[in-house]
């Protein structure tokens, strides 16, 4: 009998156990996650069913490592940085207080119970996090989904995930270097942000193009394939500069989110997910003891009230500080109350790298579970319990916090400084981040290429030229970019005082790219200051006044800004998405609606200029979508179909009578007659005294004028066959015809 691995074993038993539990808890209507962990820890160390134990917890630690990368690499893909700019202030506000103040609380919790520093600062990120996955679930369960302060609890959830893999790169940064001193943390956030925005800019860059080029090749297999290497190649490429794998995977998901494959690579890898996913919950389950639990069941019992107070206090706080009612608020800061995913993951980033106790881990295990079973009554204790507030507030209090939620509804004027210089300083921080890269890259690569192949001092001139010819588009967007801007020429024209200040930002500009290009000389040749600056500002003119530069430089932009936008044009171009122009509309008092043709309407099959809407109802149909086809501003020609959808503009009373028009247009089966509706195959004779006799089919009018069939002919006792339509009927030719029943019979009544 051959040895059986005990990783397939363990695998069987833990995945047996999983499905038993999961089925329990899918049953109980609980969330699976804690039917994970409970499975976990019955077939963990400290189970009471010794006979059902894993032999090889490493390697099951092995695969829950790979269990937190898929975890995070699903999160990149359901995340997409442009969700940040669309989330709002409320979330941003509020997911920042609730992250700050509870991060404090759980060191002061911590430093209370006597543990050490490292312990309470994970302790204070475990609890800063709520849990996406078990919101989502109860607002499901609960029918809240579509509630305003379901909207803003999901807008502080995206925001809490972004921050959470923030939060894990500076506790990794502090639990390597053990320094707490701020130069450290500057140091480590600042990597972290030259590190994001390079990869995200030259993942955008190149992928997009990469997936669309090869898309003909790519089958749901090998699209899966190619995703995964993507991921766990950032997963290596961030291990190597210093980040958790975790972060590689999250940036990976982030990236191929704003790619149109996004949604079929997250339906491929799902699976796997869920699959590594089960096997790290089940993994957070191993780690529970039960002799721990009840030895902490005071620091057990005092955190869960501090996250189940704390996130409902701070979350209020939070929504209410950023403008939203009482009511609203009190909503989203009791949906929040439990810790999750993000809780376990910072944990067992704790384990590996041996800077938290051994008690952490169940201690939040257990925390997860207790708040996890309150969440439900927690959110439905929220509306009675904002009603008593209401109701107990002093009515000064009431008066100050209606203006204060009122006013958060008014929008802030955006100075065109303001706009100008935000744009400018974004572009100064993204191209330079770029040109630094592409800088090292040479310097790593390049630069030990010439020197193996030239003599000394034409390897250095060889070398500076290609670095500087490298790095010089982004230079020119640097200087150039925005000095013709809309902001710029305004502010320009309108006052001679502005004028100063506006030519300080291109001096400036002109400097930094200077900076840049005297940096790689003077790496390469030893001379004096003043002829290196000299001869790099004579480059940089160069840059800023070369046409092939120019264009260069406007094409790899387009590029980059396309491949960011495909995702959102092929929404739109599939009617997944309103149009650009549409918000324009309101102002105007106009609407871009989608409605879609009924198969049984009367409409299909007629053209627009046979159905007049416009002239009849005053609205205008800008689109069709016809399945993957497009049809913008169609023609007067152009006939509808069943199950298209048509993107029509028109006021809120011409739509609404356009939609109540079209539903009544549906063609109902109740008043037909299904027995004539009935087709049916007859045969007649050609005689002598036939109307048909010499005609052909063609000349006989029979499809035209009977609405018949003509299937097949008889002649000299010959079989069925195909007629010829040009052929003349003889005497004696049998006909076969199809029809409707009195159609038929009619024909079959006058063939004489």
């Amino acid at each position: 009998m051959s040895h059986l691995p005990n990783l397939i074993a363990d695998l069987a038993l833990i995945l047996i156990s999983a499905g038993i539990i999961t089925l329990l808890f899918k049953k109980l209507k609980q969330p699976l996650v804690l039917g994970y962990i409970v499975a976990g820890f019955l077939t963990g160390s400290h189970s009471f069913i010794p006979t059902a134990t894993i032999f090889d917890t490493s390697n099951i630690q092995t695969w829950a490592d790979i269990g937190v990368i898929f975890l995070l690499f699903a999160l990149g893909l359901e995340f997409s940085f442009k969700k940040i700019l669309k989330v709002g202030g409320t979330a941003v506000i509020a997911a920042c207080t609730i992250i700050f103040c509870m991060i404090i609380v759980g060191i002061v919790v911590g430093i209370s119970f006597g543990w050490h520093k490292m312990d309470c600062i994970f302790l204070g990120g475990m609890i800063a996090m709520s849990s996406t996955t078990i919101i989502y679930k109860a607002f499901d369960d609960l029918g809240l989904r579509k509630k305003k302060f379901a909207g803003l609890v999901l807008g502080v959830l995206i925001l809490e995930d972004i921050l959470a893999i923030v939060l894990m790169v500076v506790l990794s940064t502090m639990a390597v270097s053990n320094n707490f001193q701020g130069k450290d943390l500057i140091e480590s956030l600042g990597k972290l942000v030259f590190f994001l925005v390079l990869w995200f800019v030259v993942g955008i860059f190149l992928i997009p193009g990469f997936l669309k080029r090869t898309r003909s090749l790519m089958s749901d297999e090998t699209l899966m394939i190619v995703a995964l290497g993507m991921c766990f190649g950032m997963v290596v490429l961030a291990s190597q500069v210093g980040f958790s794998p975790a972060f590689g995977a999250f940036i990976m998901g982030s990236i191929l989110a704003e790619t149109i494959e996004a949604e079929h690579i997250e339906h491929l890898v799902k699976p796997v997910k869920d699959l590594f996913g089960a096997i790290f919950f089940v993994s957070v389950g191993m780690m529970v003891d039960p002799a721990m639990i009840v030895e902490y069941a005071l620091p057990i019992a005092v955190i869960s009230l501090v996250v189940i107070i704390g996130q409902s206090v701070f979350g209020t706080f939070g929504v209410l500080l950023s403008g939203q009612p009482l009511k609203t608020a009190m909503q989203c800061g009791f949906s929040l109350t439990q810790i999750g995913e993000f809780a376990f993951i910072i944990a067992s980033l704790g384990v590996s790298l041996n800077v938290t106790s051994h008690f952490l881990y169940p201690i939040v295990v257990a925390v997860s579970v207790i708040t996890t079973f309150l969440t439900p009554y927690m959110i439905r204790l929220a509306e009675p319990a904002s009603n008593k507030a209401e109701h107990a507030l002093p009515r000064s209090w009431k008066r100050f916090l209606d203006r204060y939620s009122s006013g958060s509804q008014t929008v802030n004027y955006e100075s065109n400084w303001k706009k100008l210089l935000l744009a400018m300083a974004r572009n100064i921080v993204i191209y330079s981040i770029i040109s630094i890269a592409t800088i090292a890259l040479s310097f790593r690569f390049v630069v030990p290429l010439f020197e193996s192949q030239l003599p000394h001092f034409w390897s250095s001139l060889a070398a500076s030229i290609f670095t500087i010819i490298c790095i010089s588009p982004f230079l020119r967007a640097i200087v150039v970019k925005k000095n013709h801007s809309e902001e710029f020429t305004t502010l320009w024209d309108d006052s001679r005082v502005n004028r100063g200040p506006l030519v300080s930002t291109i001096i400036l500009r002109v400097v930094i790219a200077v900076v840049f290009v005297a940096f790689v000389i003077a790496h390469f040749f030893k001379s004096s200051v003043g002829i290196i600056v000299g001869v790099a500002v004579i480059l940089v003119f160069v840059m800023i006044y070369s046409r092939v530069l120019k264009k260069h430089s406007i094409l790899i932009e387009r590029k980059f800004l396309q491949n960011l936008r495909l995702r959102d044009m092929h929404a739109e171009y599939m009617g997944n998405k309103k149009p650009a122009y549409a918000g324009s509309l309101l102002s105007r008092d106009l609407h871009l609606t989608d409605f879609e043709i009924p198969c049984n309407s009367v409409w299909a099959g007629k053209t627009l200029s046979e159905l007049n809407l416009g002239k009849k109802y005053g609205v205008h149909i800008v689109s069709i979508l016809r399945g993957k086809l497009r049809i913008n501003i169609p023609g007067a020609s152009v006939r509808l179909f069943p199950l298209d959808k048509i993107q029509t503009i028109g006021t809120d009373e011409q739509l609404n009578v356009f939609s109540e028009q079209m539903m009544q247009t549906e063609s109902s089966c109740e008043n037909v007659d299904i027995e004539s509706s009935l087709m049916t195959l007859k045969q007649f004779m050609i005689d002598s005294r036939s109307g048909f006799l010499g005609k052909s089919i063609r000349e006989s009018g029979i499809r035209d004028n009977y609405k018949c069939l003509i299937v097949g002919m008889e002649r000299n006792g010959n079989s069925l066959r195909t007629p010829d339509v040009n052929v003349p009927f003889q005497e004696g030719d049998v006909v076969w015809v199809v029809g409707e029943k009195e159609d038929v019979y009619q024909l079959v009544s006058q063939k004489n």
